[in-house]
């Protein structure tokens, strides 16, 4: 265990030396303030608390940010390492590979998890100031928790990416087009196959395998349907009711997406010739 945080602990000390961590939690914070106070302001029309209505936008922005900023830290976590020839110093020490893995990992998810929860608090905080409303502070305290999870998703599959290819450049290509299917290509072709499909072939069964499939997917739906207020504004009133995913599902599904890419990342730097 001690391992673990030892490495963990130089992970987030290079996140402080090359400003990782400050610039991270600065752009957070910069785009939760504006969406908190800019984004909230249809509120007066459509009865919606401002807490609610800004679950809603900065749920909308993690889906887009968060994986973004995870796979831009992890990428390269292992196969920079192998390029300028500090794996090789490292895993001489009495060190094993998957902790290796795992430490490093715990020190991204840290990183990730702090300039997260500062810069959506700072939020949180400015609206409970400006505001006074603290009707939907636990879903807000929940959407936060759940972004940090999304992070860590996001942080498993570059390690993943990092332990199977030989080379920065093709690793950074490949988080690009993870990033790019997840995000966008995903939900864009799954639209399209049930305008397609009209409901003759696609059960509401299959579709939330689908969606479970997808692990912004399953972010999105378990925020966006989990408080009322949340999913009213948001248009998915309706499928909070019928999508049948509960959230101890959606949470298993994200956990899943978490342990099966960080396994196969441990697995493929225990395999790989040095």
């Amino acid at each position: 265990m001690t391992n673990l945080w030892i490495i963990a602990d130089k992970e987030i000390r290079d996140g402080l030396r090359n400003r990782w961590i400050l610039a991270t939690t600065l752009l957070l914070a910069a785009l939760a303030l504006t969406l908190t106070f800019l984004g909230s302001a249809p509120t007066g029309t459509v009865g919606a608390s401002r807490l609610a209505v800004t679950v809603v936008s900065l749920s909308s922005l993690t889906i887009f940010l968060v994986p973004l900023i995870a796979l831009l830290l992890a990428y390269d976590a292992v196969v920079g390492e192998f390029d300028r020839g500090t794996l090789l110093l490292l895993l001489s020490y009495p060190v094993a590979r998957w902790q290796v893995v795992i430490g490093k990992f715990l020190g991204h998810l840290a990183i990730l998890a702090f300039a997260t929860a500062v810069g959506y608090g700072a939020a949180a905080g400015a609206l409970l100031l400006t505001d006074g409303d603290a009707e939907g502070l636990t879903t807000f305290a929940a959407m936060i928790g759940t972004s940090i999870l999304l992070g860590a998703v996001f942080v498993a599959i570059g390690y993943l990416i990092s332990a199977i290819v030989r080379d920065r450049g093709t690793a950074g290509g490949l988080a690009i087009g993870v990033w790019l299917l997840f995000v966008l290509i995903y939900d864009m072709a799954l639209l399209g196959l049930l305008v397609v499909d009209k409901g003759r072939t696609i059960s509401a069964e299959m579709l939330n395998i689908l969606l479970l499939l997808n692990p912004a997917d399953a972010f999105r739906v378990l925020n966006l349907t989990g408080s009322g207020g949340a999913s009213r504004f948001a248009g998915m009133a309706g499928l909070s009711d019928n999508a049948g995913l509960s959230p101890a599902l959606l949470l298993t599904a994200l956990v899943l997406w978490i342990a099966l890419p960080l396994g196969g990342a441990a697995l493929a730097l225990g395999r790989r010739q040095l």
